[in-house]
């Protein structure tokens, strides 16, 4: 155990700091901060030494420097534990700092934004992340706190800890902090490597020689082995990654079920649909399937079975949006949409894709035919004393198809022309329903009407009871629990038309 007695704190996030900060005072922890941060603490009245007063020097260069300064990452690095060491720190008067809380300039975002160069130039964190490594390197020392999305946990474990932290709590802040440098570098290189040449898609190997940047996640090595080329043209945009690839694979599978609608979108977000729309023009459909979730679209990847034209690419522009796929793009479209430097642009070729899918579990892969049945009217029972009317049925066909690609377990609301909203990955099913219902109540949809889809059968009937609350008039779901009954006689009683397929639509 060891007690923390002095902690530099220098962040651009100051939400959630403030019960850590109170803490540290209560239990006599020396302050030492920067800029905002050391005036964020001074306005709690809570007494804070300024990082100038400890190097000497003032910030300069425009902030550029404040903290890289041998008395700060001294105080940081130094071992507690070698002689050498302590003497040294005693010698040129450099305090320990045993806790370091510091984040990094929102280089990703300012990235999303559209910023100039020098905007960015100028978000790219030299003192931060200097910081970070040194307070992880030195982790039999010091805990470093790199992100305020471990403000909670810090507090808790100071609380829990009388003020002190344990070794296992710095290694592990210590190794989040190298993740988080890792990814934070990534984003950098990304953003400084030049695109590829226009109609010049970025290749992998069949062999798996050629690797991807990482995998889900910066920590993980990934390679794709297949050939992008044979299905997409790429006309602009950095290189895929491993979760592009994950999206764009479920984008495909997606709108492959609208082949035979009008002009159709769907905009993904980690596999699942945050907006699908047909409509008369590519224009339409896209408004539509952003209106859908517009807060989730944001960083999305999107897909469209129509031409984009330049009407649709001027909106589509106004989007952070990480790709675009489309079977064909106007000449100017591609111009507009080729503004922001990293979004990638790719042309799908009529290629067939194969029909078996491969996991990897245990010791062994799994192999499975991939889900291609879709229920339409025909195949769809009335299970009900009213039965759907004819727009009702094309909107349950719609509603099935996304329901169909979402995981599970999922709720699906939908019109003949639009999903409404969804409830993904849930552990219940009336879990996806409620959290379906609230995503229309924030983004202004009314649910009267509309319809609902399900992938799996309704294990009692608080799933049509809150649907019908929330304005459902028909529902469509496989059937097959031994209390169907208890969901068809609450519909009969209320005035709901169901319907069921028999066939389940489970994806993991």
């Amino acid at each position: 155990m060891k007690k923390i007695q002095s902690a530099l704190l220098s962040v651009y996030y100051k939400d959630g700091l403030a019960p850590i900060i109170a803490l540290l005072h209560q239990h006599g922890v020396k302050l030492y901060s920067t800029g905002g941060t050391q005036t964020f603490i001074e306005e709690m009245d809570v007494p804070v030494t300024a990082v100038e007063t400890l190097t000497g020097y003032p910030s300069i260069f425009g902030g550029r420097v404040k903290t890289l300064h041998p008395a700060v990452f001294g105080g940081i690095l130094y071992r507690r534990n070698d002689a050498g060491d302590v003497a040294q720190a005693a010698e040129f008067q450099i305090p320990a700092i045993d806790l370091v809380i510091v984040d990094l300039y929102p280089f990703e975002e300012t990235v999303a934004a559209g910023a100039s160069d020098e905007e960015i130039i100028e978000k790219i964190d030299i003192g931060g992340i200097s910081l970070i490594r040194a307070g992880a390197k030195n982790f039999e020392d010091t805990l470093i706190v790199s992100s305020r999305n471990q403000y909670a946990d810090v507090l808790s474990i100071l609380t829990e800890n009388n003020g002190a932290t344990q070794l296992a709590h710095r290694r592990r802040y210590a190794q989040e902090a190298f993740a988080t440098t890792s990814h934070y570098d990534t984003k950098i290189n990304e953003w400084f490597s030049p695109p590829p040449p226009m109609g010049e898609l970025t290749k992998t190997p069949p062999s798996g020689a050629g690797g991807l940047r990482y995998g889900e996640n910066p920590h993980q090595s990934a390679t794709f082995e297949g050939d992008l080329e044979a299905i997409f043209d790429k006309l602009h945009g950095r290189e895929l990654s491993y979760n592009n690839l994950v999206d764009v694979d479920a984008c495909v599978e997606l709108i492959d079920e609208f082949k035979d609608n009008g002009p159709t979108f769907a905009i993904i977000k980690h596999t699942n649909a945050c907006g699908v729309a047909t409509a008369a023009t590519a224009h339409q459909a896209y408004l539509n399937a952003l209106a859908c979730d517009p807060v989730s679209a944001f960083g999305g990847v999107i897909i469209t079975n129509a031409k984009i034209d330049v009407a649709t690419a001027q909106e589509l522009n106004k989007l952070f949006m990480e790709i675009l796929i489309a079977p064909e793009y106007d000449a100017e479209a591609v111009e507009i949409l080729q503004s922001k430097k990293n979004r990638i642009l790719l042309q799908r070729k009529p290629v067939e894709l194969p029909q078996k899918m491969h996991k990897t579990i245990l010791n062994g892969v799994l192999v499975q035919d991939k889900d291609r049945l879709i229920e339409k009217a025909e195949q769809m029972k009335p299970v009900t004393v009213k039965t759907p009317t004819p727009a009702e049925y094309r909107a349950l066909e719609f509603a099935l198809k996304v329901c169909k690609h979402t995981k599970s377990n999922t709720i699906v609301f939908a019109n003949e022309n639009q999903l409404l909203a969804s409830g993904t990955g849930q552990t219940s099913r009336v879990d996806a329903l409620r959290q379906a219902v609230e995503k229309t109540k924030a983004f202004g949809f009314s649910l009267k009407g509309a319809v609902m889809a399900s992938d799996a059968f309704f294990p009692f009937a608080d799933c049509v009871e809150l649907a019908h609350q929330a304005g459902i008039t028909a529902v469509v779901q496989p059937g097959g629990s031994i209390r169907d009954q208890d969901s068809i006689e609450y519909c009969n009683a209320h005035g709901l038309a169901m319907v069921t397929t028999g066939v389940r639509h489970f994806k993991h």
